[in-house]
């Protein structure tokens, strides 16, 4: 890891808060699952309540980007999270003098975090690239997204502690802490003095502002084709992860719940060795190959796990040689799309401006986001139907295909970056010789 990055304060600061409060929302997040399977005895109604916190995303979306872009951002972080812990603490109110909370309360709960969750992604985006160099932010993306993967295997482990030794009202407590020490360190950090713009804010300007963002990736190759793979890659494979890994662990290969849970701990491992090995080999990298090669070998490790599930090695030791292969490529599938997540993070901060970064990162999240659901809905109704291995099969087929039809898109991409390079080095080299 690059000591400068590591020495570089504002950064740290930045990471280490988010990481804090990111921590207190997985803690809590699983320990409300735990809770309402308590008090209800259905799973189902908390995936509903995870279904509805997605429309938070899709509808303000385009709201929090021009927001990210028009607003001080360290404001915004702050505010954002003091607010989160004001809202956190009210609920450990209602928690204290009521004992416990009501389904409807914990829906409203999770639906207002979701709320002020994509209106701070927005204003985070725009603010990392300013605290950190242009060369580093590769690295930069990598330990983020490192501490980020640690937070999501670790949230679930204190979670269940807390939950089983504390309770739910001590669980919201600590989130409501984190975002509390989290908003403490983000005020330290030191932003690059910019002038900002007056904005009026009126519908008109709003539209006029977000049409340009939606400009920017529309007049741009490469961000056209981030787009259109992040749709893709996110209709095939999050069902795959959400749906048809749990499907094939339980109800295939007829494995217990602590060997999916152990699957799950796995993936999150993967996410976070996944910066630690690969990213020096990304920074060698032009981006086109990087995508090709990591999105084809994502494809092809996904066909691979329909291998699991065929008789002849499905026999072997009551199915545990088959959920060792399912384990296996699911650890380098976390690897490479995390690789993925980071190469595609930092692309975006090279191209897009700073003032447009906002509405292009919330833009890409919500096509991204729409098409998870339309993939859960669609592959879950085919695992009920036919072969799953057939299904997984297709989910992988569909990666492969993508690339394919963007290949030659991708490589020209990498050669107008190695012309630019070429006519930069040659100017520079022309310079030198006159002086």
């Amino acid at each position: 890891m690059n000591k400068k990055l590591l020495k570089n304060r504002n950064y740290m600061l930045l990471v280490i808060g988010n990481f804090i409060s990111l921590l207190g929302s997985n803690i809590q997040q699983f320990v409300l699952s735990l809770y309402v399977l308590s008090i209800t005895g259905s799973a189902t109604l908390f995936a509903s309540m995870l279904a509805i916190s997605i429309l938070p995303r899709i509808l303000l979306s385009p709201v929090a980007g021009v927001f990210g872009d028009w607003f001080d951002k360290k404001k915004a972080i702050i505010t954002l999270d003091i607010a989160n812990a004001i809202i956190l603490f009210g609920f450990a109110g209602i928690l204290f003098y009521q004992g416990n909370a009501s389904i409807f309360i914990i829906y409203i709960l999770v639906i207002i975090l979701e709320i002020t969750e994509v209106f701070f992604h927005s204003a985070m985006s725009v603010v990392l690239p300013t605290v950190v160099d242009k060369e580093e932010y590769l690295e930069a993306n990598s330990l983020r997204v490192m501490l980020v993967s640690f937070g999501q295997l670790m949230g679930p482990i204190l979670g269940a502690i807390l939950f089983s030794s504390f309770g739910l009202l001590i669980a919201v407590v600590i989130n409501a802490l984190s975002f509390f020490f989290s908003a403490i360190s983000e005020m330290f950090i030191q932003l690059p003095k910019k002038e900002d713009k007056k904005h009026k804010l009126s519908v008109k300007k709003f539209k006029e502002d977000f049409i340009s963002g939606l400009h920017i990736i529309r007049d741009s190759k490469v961000l056209k084709i981030i787009v259109s793979l992040a749709i893709i890659v996110n209709f095939s494979a999050a069902p795959l992860f959400s749906v048809g890994i749990t499907f094939l662990i339980k109800e295939v290969l007829m494995q217990s719940d602590f060997k999916l849970g152990f699957l799950h701990t796995i993936l999150s491992l993967s996410m976070i060795i996944s910066p630690m090995l690969l990213t020096k080999k990304l920074k060698k990298m032009q981006f086109g190959d990087a995508m090709i090669k990591l999105f084809l070998g994502t494809g092809i490790l996904i066909v691979l796990i329909s291998l699991s599930v065929q008789s002849q090695i499905f026999s072997l030791y009551q199915g545990n040689v088959s959920y060792g292969i399912v384990l296996l490529l699911c650890f380098l599938i976390g690897m490479l799309v995390t690789a993925i997540n980071v190469s595609v993070g930092t692309l975006m901060q090279k191209t897009v401006p700073l003032e447009f970064m906002g509405r292009a990162s919330t833009t890409l999240s919500l096509f991204a986001t729409i098409s998870v659901p339309l993939g859960q809905m669609l592959f879950g109704y085919l695992y009920d139907i036919i072969n799953p291995g057939i299904v997984i099969i297709l989910n992988g087929l569909i990666i492969v295909i993508a690339i394919a039809i963007y290949y030659h898109r991708l490589r020209e991409i990498d050669n107008e970056e190695k012309g630019y390079i070429k006519k930069v080095s040659i100017e520079r080299s022309v310079m030198a010789n006159e002086v």
